[in-house]
């Protein structure tokens, strides 16, 4: 795992994001080479959290190309890492993990 996903994944689960999970999709044909999911504890902690990217992030060079927000998934496109923070009704919903993992799996 690079730095740049380390020191991401250490800034989420030291803000108590929950269940924080990195899909490492850089030898697979896939929009970005990672994707971190992480569990939020409720909208106002979801903010929080994309607060507190930005604030240790950017000064880093790090360049936040968009960012959808809502109360229950919010996406952060870095380029090549999509960071994305569900609540965890949406997560259980969805389950990208899933979705990631298929990616992941050895081809025939």
């Amino acid at each position: 795992m690079n730095n740049r996903i380390e020191n991401i994944k250490a800034i989420l689960e030291d803000k108590k994001a929950v269940d924080v999970e990195v899909f490492d999709l850089s030898s697979k044909e896939y929009l970005v080479d990672y994707v971190v999911i992480a569990t939020t504890l409720n909208p106002k902690h979801a903010s929080a959290l994309l607060d507190y990217l930005k604030i240790e992030l950017k000064p880093q060079g790090e360049e936040f190309l968009r960012v959808d927000e809502d109360d229950n998934w919010t996406v952060i496109d870095l380029g090549d890492i999509f960071i994305h923070l569900m609540s965890e009704k949406y997560r259980e919903k969805y389950n990208l993990e899933e979705f990631l993992e298929s990616f992941q799996r050895p081809r025939d």
